[in-house]
């Protein structure tokens, strides 16, 4: 089983007997669809780290004399910059990862020298990063690290958890949309509503999390070796 935007929004609106169409529609509910969306997806990132957030993007150059890079966002904005690597052409050089002050102590001089190549990076905040020794020219950088995907709607019918972990999605949505039912203050009413949906979640959670990790160290994996 899978989701697009319209069989998930459907399933959620039966699961939650609140109308999303016809005469009856719940045009509140529909107004917050994609904050419970997007609030069940981020939950779902975080607690899973889905390698499937990985990407890699080249699109961002370094300014000659100057140590500092800030990440391209040509793919996403970076959650995550696992690696670094110099591209000249065809060619990839990978920058080995330090400290900041590291960098500080063998390459206080800003200005780049010609012919040489940074070799090292340091994060700075978490979309810049410090590079060293400066470059002396304009480089092509190549970053590897995770993202936050477009979340799902109409005009992005299709996601990773929609496809892949559609009862994870529907759990995580129904545990909001409970919120959203009793109106947050009203707990007091029916304080379990939400209760016994997050407890669903963190099952299915935890078995999905089982599957990821499987699913991240495969590579590492023999035939007939644990």
């Amino acid at each position: 089983m899978s989701y697009d935007y319209t069989s998930f929004t459907e399933a959620l609106s039966l699961e939650s007997q609140i109308p999303i169409s016809g005469a009856s529609a719940n045009a509140a509910f529909i107004s917050m669809l994609p904050t419970i969306i997007d609030q069940s997806e981020q939950l779902i990132y975080r607690d899973l780290q889905l390698i499937a957030t990985t990407v890699t993007d080249a699109s961002g150059m370094t300014t000659p004399d100057q140590r500092t890079f800030t990440l391209p966002t040509a793919s996403g904005r970076f959650v995550t910059l696992q690696t670094v690597n110099v591209l000249n052409g065809t060619a990839r050089t990978p920058l080995v990862k330090v400290s900041r002050e590291v960098l500080d102590v063998l390459w206080p001089n800003s200005v780049g020298t010609p012919g040489v190549t940074p070799s090292k990076w340091a994060p700075l905040t978490d979309q810049i990063i410090v590079l060293g020794p400066s470059p002396a020219s304009a480089l092509t950088l190549e970053c590897v690290g995770t993202i936050r995907p477009t979340p799902l709607s109409e005009a992005n019918p299709n996601t990773f958890i929609s496809n892949y972990l559609p009862d994870l999605l529907l759990t995580a949505a129904m545990f909001f949309t409970a919120g959203y039912k009793q109106n947050f203050g009203a707990q007091a009413d029916n304080p379990k509503l939400a209760i016994s949906w997050k407890d669903v979640y963190e099952a299915q959670v935890a078995s999905a999390a089982t599957e990821e990790n499987m699913r991240k160290y495969q590579g590492f994996y023999s035939t007939g070796i644990k």
